[in-house]
């Protein structure tokens, strides 16, 4: 028992990733305490409300993950009200607390206190009530989980926003796109006005427009909140398995997966869109241009150097519109190999060495 315990707690702290991490604690709870079902879920806002999402979880004696199961843009989330004993929990400021569903399933809330703020927590359900046992070892367990989560948010995210930071995107980014062919659907270049179907990844590079307008005229107070909004928009507009990042600065990055390019396009769209009729307060109504290119077996240093053409294409021909970079070129609108200076790349190219 006491070897097990500390095999999974060498297994949890040797991570440096959210999902690794995530799925660790998961395997941790099934092996060791034996619940029958658990998940990892995340809390965000969304117009004013909170929303829960799962991005692991433990369903037929296995451990599964939203890369298992695609989530469709369309279901951000479920309302936190749905869930009256997380509520209930946080709102009196609880390590845990213990719920009995109309089912006779014994649950257990277990929100994920950091800076005195809940942005992830764990429901835990079995069909027996929770022993003093098996409580000891999950509190053993998820204190590990609690500090290592800390940890990884310290390092891993943007302060302001919560987004994953620039150095999080490089190492997420390099790790996409050096992954077997096999793993990637994109078409190569010669084929790709005949494989609009085929569902693919696809990099996004969102920039606010005006944004140094907002700062000039409304402060950089309003300035961080603009920025907080539009990252509590990103995160509802875009699939637990997607992952968004704040580069710096007004400008984001997205990295949708497996999308054919018109689902790419309208999600896209959807988010401009969002923006657009979004509110914000006292600044009023802003905008984003946004560039977008296929992930393929290119260098990401190509990959983001091709979406930041179609981005700045946007930013040079109106703003607040989406374009996609093959397109651009099919029309002759840019120039293969066309140098941007305005983006830093901190990859290694393979062709330098």
């Amino acid at each position: 028992m006491m070897g097990s315990l500390l095999d999974h707690l060498v297994e949890i702290t040797g991570h440096r990733d959210h999902d690794l991490l995530d799925i660790s604690v998961m395997t941790a709870l099934l092996n060791m305490v034996g619940v029958a079902e658990a998940r990892v879920m995340e809390l965000f806002q969304s117009r004013g409300e909170l929303f829960v999402r799962p991005r692991v979880w433990i369903s037929g004696g296995a451990v599964k993950t939203v890369d298992d199961e695609q989530v469709t843009a369309e279901q951000p989330g479920e309302p936190i009200v749905s869930f009256p004993g997380l509520v209930a929990c946080i709102a009196q400021r609880k390590n845990r607390l213990e719920e009995t569903r109309e089912n006779g399933q014994h649950v257990l809330w277990i929100p994920i206190w950091q800076n005195d703020k809940v942005s992830t927590c764990l429901e835990i359900a079995h069909i027996q009530p929770f022993t003093a046992q098996m409580l000891q070892v999950m509190e053993g367990i998820l204190s590990v989980y609690r500090n290592y989560q800390s940890l990884l948010d310290y390092s891993e995210r943007d302060s302001l926003t919560g987004l994953l930071n620039r150095k999080t995107f490089d190492e997420k980014f390099a790790r996409m796109v050096n992954a077997k062919p096999s793993e990637s659907t994109a078409p190569d270049d010669g084929d790709r006005r005949h494989h609009h179907d085929v569902k693919s990844q696809w990099l996004a590079v969102i920039d606010i427009d005006h944004f140094k307008r907002v700062n000039d005229q409304f402060g950089h107070l309003y300035g961080d909140e603009v920025l907080i909004l539009v990252a509590n928009v990103l995160r509802t507009s875009f699939r637990a398995q997607d992952r968004v990042f704040r580069f710096g600065g007004e400008e984001f990055v997205v990295l949708l997966r497996s999308a054919t390019l018109a689902d790419a396009q309208m999600v896209f769209e959807r988010f401009r869109s969002n923006i657009e009729q979004n509110s914000f307060p006292q600044v009023g109504q802003i905008t984003v241009s946004i560039g977008f290119a296929s992930i393929s077996q290119e260098t990401p240093v190509v990959i983001l150097g091709r979406a930041d053409q179609a981005l700045y294409y946007a930013k040079d021909h109106g703003r607040n519109q989406v374009c996609y970079y093959d397109e651009l070129l099919d029309q002759g609108l840019l120039q293969v190999g066309k140098k941007v200076e305005s983006v830093e790349f901190f990859f290694d190219d393979p062709t330098d060495s």
